[in-house]
């Protein structure tokens, strides 16, 4: 048998579907049709039951979360639900589980599987499509993350976490720390003696005004962290929010910080920043104060995508990516500094 890590991404996918198949029985579903729609991170298969209802099945890669961790990222998304925050909806297994474990001989670990009701409607938008020029469509969408960023923030900052809740922290260590939740990314082996001596600056400084910065609930609280249009759904005048995997505890700048990252460089930055913070104070206080830690956020969040190399440059979208990821941390970064 060849080892599943040699195989080609089709015939890999071929084993994980294999798996999906298998693992549906925890829900009794009778299937029509099972189709994969991302293998990236995450596996993400599209099921269609016998009786035309659809669902998204989602398989974990492997050694990212715990059980407990990803137990508690459905018990947050099954909370905003109650909160009127429109998330997909997490299916219970026949016996009330929120996750299963599965394993295939032909798969090296096991994976661990979870099942929402299928969504409808269209993404907000695309990083890689870019905002063009058409500033109100970019308010339009912009206003749309800030209004739900807030909205998901006044929910965590109030919510009581359930017994035995555990997700990481976008907090100083996790950003800047030692041992960052994605890697310690100034050690990027693809960075030259420059771009190294760069990052090690301007994180020793991320650092100094992390570790300043209060963690009381009206700054710091559970956030989505990867608050990006495509990862927003519209549905007539609906939005909603998909991609809880990279969810944990941190600043609420950061989370700001997320949506406006990868579009610095657009024509229509501006008109986005605005948007942002007008829709997000349409339901949630945000102060000048806040905002004035928008470069130290947005530095801090390129360091992370840096790390997110670094754990994973056998795959394919890593090597693809590296360039404009390694570009754009350091020009960030030479920014914050001239600033600081």
């Amino acid at each position: 048998m060849n080892s599943f890590y040699d195989l080609s991404p089709a015939q890999q996918c071929g084993r994980l579907q294999q798996l999906a198949e298998k693992a549906l029985r925890h829900w009794h579903l009778d299937v029509r049709n099972i189709q994969l729609i991302k293998y990236r991170e995450n596996a993400v298969f599209e099921v269609i039951a016998t009786d035309g209802v659809k669902y998204a099945l989602r398989m974990h890669r492997p050694g990212y979360h715990s059980d407990g961790a990803l137990r508690s990222e459905l018990q947050w998304m099954e909370a905003l639900i109650k909160a009127d925050i429109l998330v997909p909806e997490v299916i219970p297994t026949v016996t009330g589980e929120l996750l299963v474990t599965e394993q295939l001989e032909s798969i090296p670990e096991p994976r661990q599987i979870d099942l929402f009701a299928w969504i409808e409607g269209e993404q907000l938008g695309s990083v890689e499509e870019g905002l063009g020029d058409n500033a109100e469509q970019v308010t339009s969408i912009y206003l749309a993350i800030g209004a739900t960023a807030a909205r998901l923030h006044n929910q965590s900052s109030q919510w009581q976490l359930p017994e035995g809740f555990k997700r990481h922290a976008w907090d100083s260590d996790g950003l800047v720390g030692e041992q960052p939740f994605w890697g310690r990314f100034w050690e990027l082996e693809l960075l030259t003696a420059e771009q190294q001596a760069l990052l090690i600056g301007a994180r020793e400084k991320v650092q100094a005004k992390l570790q300043q910065l209060d963690k009381s609930a009206q700054n710091y609280s559970l956030i989505h962290a990867d608050f990006v249009p495509e990862n927003l759904m519209t549905e007539g005048d609906r939005v909603r929010l998909l991609d809880f995997d990279d969810a944990g505890f941190g600043w609420h700048m950061f989370e700001l910080a997320t949506a406006l990252y990868f579009i610095i460089e657009e024509n229509c930055y501006e008109v986005a920043k605005e948007a942002l913070i007008s829709g997000y104070r349409q339901h949630r206080e945000l102060s000048e104060e806040d905002l004035a830690l928008l470069e130290l956020f947005l530095t801090a969040r390129g360091f992370t995508y840096l790390g997110w190399i670094r754990s994973r440059q056998e795959t394919e979208t890593a090597q693809e990516l590296a360039p404009e990821l390694i570009r754009m941390a350091c020009q960030q970064a030479t920014r914050f500094l001239s600033q600081s």
